[in-house]
């Protein structure tokens, strides 16, 4: 098919070339072809001998000034050799999130907070019933307060530094640094004896 045809072709499949700038949906794909064609190290006329289409749909296509047809785009995700769904990467953007950098977090109030325990929340999700809950714990008195929690779900905790004497339900754990565990949320647990100080833990919770 001659690049004239291969132009036609393309527009009568359900093309808009219009010149004017495309919506969000076409700046996506323009971006992913225009990424994914040269990680593959091609040139804009390589990949239209790839797919079959002109040098100048390839330019539209990249330049988001067309919209694709299903054909058309299935032509592109073989010739890039990667999936159709490749080509729509970063189209639903609008998801939340939560960065905490390092020292900062929201501060908790619990059961010995006033006995050298703290409880720094790193992130939390809006409107998310099944999100995790990553809690810095920082234990730095050898108190006599040792709080044991319940919650539905599960919890992971990674020890950081220090060692401990963790408990959950009526066993035991020795923990130092490099050491988890996962456990239950249902079954009492929390800090049996401090033996390092001071000592810190990543404590994940998941519903």
């Amino acid at each position: 098919m001659t690049e004239h045809a291969a132009d036609h072709a393309g527009d009568d499949d359900g093309e808009q070339a219009d010149g004017q700038a495309a919506g969000r949906l076409e700046q996506v794909i323009a971006r992913q072809v225009r990424h994914y064609r040269t990680a593959a190290g091609l040139s804009s006329a390589e990949l239209a001998a790839r797919t079959g289409l002109s040098k100048a749909m390839i330019s539209r296509v990249e330049t988001a000034t067309t919209s694709c047809s299903l054909t058309t785009l299935q032509r592109l995700a073989d010739g890039l050799e990667v999936p159709v769904t490749a080509l729509f990467r970063g189209a639903d953007t609008d998801r939340d999130a939560t960065f905490t950098k390092s020292g900062q977090g929201s501060l908790t109030v619990r059961s010995g907070t006033r006995h050298g325990h703290e409880y720094r929340v790193l992130g939390t999700l809006k409107g998310r019933t099944d999100a995790l809950e990553p809690t810095l714990v920082t234990l730095t008195d050898a108190s006599d307060v040792f709080p044991l929690f319940q919650h539905p779900g599960t919890e992971f905790i990674y020890m950081l530094a220090g060692r401990m004497v963790y408990g959950h339900g009526s066993y035991e754990y020795a923990m130092e640094p490099g050491d988890s565990l996962l456990l239950d949320g249902e079954g009492p647990h929390g800090p049996l004896e401090l033996l390092d100080l001071p000592i810190t833990f990543l404590a994940i919770s998941a519903k």
